[in-house]
Order: C-alpha cells, then sequence, then structure tokens
C-alpha cells in the first residue's frame, strides 16, 4: 500500500489531507507520487492523520516510488547508492546487517588462537578498513557513494563472523554498524539508521565497550531530534553520559555527547541548559589526545562554533548566533570547495536567522548557497534543513526572491 492508497482507504482527499496538516493540496500529491519527502516537523502530523507509525509512514512514502521505477523498466545495480529509492537494494542492505547483527550472538571465543583462524579477515584487518571507510565518508561531497563500499564490506563481516567471534571482532562490527547508520541518516531512511544504531549498540555492550556505545546512543538521540523528540533524546543522551563516564578519559566522547545534549536542550528552549553543556562540551579543547579514535568517534572542537551558533538560532538569540556562525564560515574546514554538507548547515543556519528577522535579503544570500552545496553534494541532511526552513518562510514567501529559493529548495532531489 502506498501513500494515496492510505489516504483513500480513510477517506481522506488530498485537499482534505492537506488542509489537517496546514499545507497545500500540490505538497501532498508530491509526497503521493515521490518527487517529495515530508519534512520531519510535518511527518508527525502525517502519521497521525493515516493513523500509522513512523516507520509504517516511511513503507507508505517508499512504495510509490518503487513501483515508479519498476514501471519504468529500470533494474537495481549493485552500484547504487544509498540515495536510490528501489527496495531491493534496500532490502539487501537492511538483510546483510541484519544477519550480521545475528552472528554477533554467538558465543564469544577468548582463545587468542582462533583470531588467526578467521578466514576473512582479522578484527585488527577489520579496524583498518573501517578507519578508512570513515575516512571517505568523512571526505565524500555525496556521502551515499559510500554506500557499495560499506555493503560490500558488511558482507565481508558476515563472513567472517560465521568463522569466529570474539570481542575485538564485535567491537570492530559496532564500528561498522554505525557508519552504516550514517550513511542512512544522511539519505533520510529514518528506520534504517535506528536499526543500525541499536545493532551497534547491542554488539558495543557485548564487546564492552562504552565509548562505541555511548556513540551508537548519541546517534540513535539524532534520530529522535531529527523527528522533533527532543525530551526522548535527552533520556537517551543522559545514558550515554553514564556510558562515556566509563570510557576512555583520553577520547572525546563525553564531550561530544555534551555537545548533543546542547542541541537537545535547545530544541526543549532551556537556555540554561544547553549553555552548560556547550561549556562542557569545550573542555575537549583539554585533552591530551587528539580526541579522536578510528571514526566512529570524529569530535575534537572544530565544530564548536558552527554548533554553539546553531544552538543559538533555535533558541532565538539571534545577534549570538550570526556572530558564531559567521566566525565558523571563516575556518578553513568551512571555506569553498571542502565540507559541502558543513558549510551548507552553517549556511542554512544563517538563512533561518533572515528568516526570524524577516530579512529576505540574507534568507536569499545565504539560502541560495546552501542549495547549491545540497545539489552538489546530494546531501539528503542539507536539504531537508532547507525544506524545514521554507515551513517557516511566512509572508516572506510573497517575495518574488524568496519565492524563487523556495521553488530551487522544493526541487532538490532527497531519498
Amino acid at each position: 500500500m502506498g501513500l494515496a492508497e492510505r489516504r483513500r482507504t480513510l477517506g481522506y482527499s488530498q485537499e482534505k489531507l492537506a488542509e489537517l496538516l496546514g499545507v497545500d493540496r500540490t505538497t501532498v500529491g508530491r509526497w503521493e507520487s515521490g518527487g517529495a519527502a515530508p519534512q520531519p516537523s510535518q511527518r508527525r502530523g502525517l502519521a497521525l492523520a493515516l493513523e500509522v507509525g513512523f516507520q509504517e509512514l516511511d513503507m507508505l512514502l517508499t512504495s510509490p516510488r518503487a513501483t515508479g521505477r519498476k514501471t519504468a523498466g529500470h533494474h537495481s545495480s549493485d552500484t547504487t547508492s544509498a540515495g536510490d529509492p528501489d527496495e531491493m537494494i534496500r532490502r539487501e542492505f537492511l538483510r546483510i546487517l541484519t544477519v550480521s547483527g545475528a552472528l554477533t550472538l554467538l558465543p564469544v571465543e577468548e582463545a587468542e588462537g582462533l583470531a588467526e583462524g578467521v578466514r576473512r579477515g582479522t578484527p585488527a584487518d577489520f579496524a583498518r578498513m573501517n578507519r578508512h571507510l570513515w575516512q571517505i565518508y568523512q571526505l565524500a561531497r555525496s556521502k551515499g557513494s559510500v554506500y557499495p563500499v560499506v555493503r560490500d564490506q558488511l558482507t565481508t563481516l558476515h563472513d567472517a563472523l560465521a568463522d569466529h567471534t570474539s570481542r575485538p571482532l564485535l567491537g570492530a562490527a559496532a564500528d561498522l554498524f554505525q557508519l552504516a547508520g550514517e550513511v542512512a541518516f544522511d539519505a533520510n531512511r529514518y528506520s534504517d539508521a535506528v536499526a543500525s544504531y541499536s545493532l551497534a549498540a547491542s554488539v558495543s555492550k557485548d564487546a564492552e565497550t562504552y565509548d562505541l556505545w555511548a556513540c551508537a546512543l548519541v546517534r540513535y538521540a539524532y534520530v529522535d531530534m531529527s523527528e522533533q523528540r527532543h525530551r526522548q533524546a535527552t533520556q537517551i543522551l543522559a545514558a550515554a553520559e553514564r556510558l562515556a563516564a566509563r570510557g576512555d578519559n583520553s577520547l572525546a566522547t563525553r564531550q561530544w555527547v555534551a555537545s548533543v545534549q546542547a542541541e537537545a536542550y535547545a530544541g526543549l528552549g532551556d537556555l540554561g541548559a544547553c549553555e552548560r553543556a556547550m561549556d562542557r562540551a569545550e573542555t575537549v579543547r583539554d585533552l591530551t589526545a587528539d580526541g579522536t579514535n578510528g571514526g566512529w568517534l570524529r569530535f575534537d572542537g572544530a565544530r564548536l562554533a558552527e554548533e554553539r551558533g546553531s544552538r543559538y538560532v533555535q533558541l532565538g538569540r539571534l545577534d549570538l548566533a550570526e556572530s558564531a556562525l559567521k566566525d565558523a564560515l571563516e575556518q578553513t574546514a568551512l571555506a569553498n570547495g571542502q565540507s559541502y554538507r558543513r558549510r551548507g548547515a552553517v549556511l542554512t543556519d544563517l538563512a533561518a536567522v533572515g528568516v526570524k528577522r524577516r530579512d529576505a535579503e540574507q534568507v536569499v544570500t545565504y539560502g541560495r548557497e546552501a542549495a547549491g552545496l545540497a545539489r552538489a553534494s546530494a546531501s539528503g541532511y542539507v536539504a531537508r534543513r532547507l525544506r524545514a526552513l521554507c515551513d517557516d518562510f511566512g509572508p516572506l514567501s510573497r517575495d518574488h526572491r524568496v519565492a524563487e529559493l523556495e521553488a530551487e529548495i522544493a526541487a532538490l532531489s532527497t531519498p
């Protein structure tokens, strides 16, 4: 069943459903045809109206796009990216992930000699490959382009786990599951991301790797915040904070948890708690180590200016936000041609400041550059942020420049 069929089953016309959700009828039409996806702020209302959960909603939203590809005669390919809507590719990805996760539940063998008997890769081999994949993911302009390699590595991991299970190998599996979740999250596949992060948390527990476990929960909390469930996110992050306290003090796990807690508190409108959390995150600068491990933990304080600016936007502290965000844009890592995703996010926040000030010039200046980066990188994350921005345009949409920007954002392809 697709979105349109579910709507008709409940007796709604497109006009009626649009009225319930406070959107235009054509918006509902684009959702049903697969030409656009509902924003996180719209998904809760849509799920309630259709009387389904978020996972069922994801299935309803992907159905028409998968059907459309079959009708057009398209077939899946081994090189298809995570952004491809073909459900056969998605199911294969989840099948490998699920089977690999099941294999991690087998008894852990502690004998040192068994590691040499793994026919298809030792834990050290997987750790090295995972580090390489995280580097590729970090540098890739299109995050979905990493999907085929991650899928192949999951298949290799599946074979290794079938031969032997040890705590180091479980740690490598937890690491890889988190990367798989990141690829899914950037492609707006929240249910796939949740499945990956849940597996990572479970396997990290069995491996007794507290930092990996905490990081899996942090990533899970990001999904909740994308769905505007900030209260639930704070609960998950509190658990992550307790785990991080038991981890390696030379790593930046505790500081990363605090940074994401600041985002959750900002979503709840709690300025005091947000600033206290940001202050805890700032202590990353006191670490003697580089604050990273492999690739699954990359928090080193380099993003603190942009993150603080984004939190101030959420809280409506516009002068503080603009100052922090403009400082962030001056950093080498956010220069033109560097990280499209990070620069796009900062530009979107600066456009959001313009929206709150009803400054059309600022909205268009920053919004157009962010849209260009989203288009060039195929980042579902930046596109999602921009579409959420459009929800707040209000009277600004009467300005022809803002209306053109809105159309440009609506045309961005999101999985």
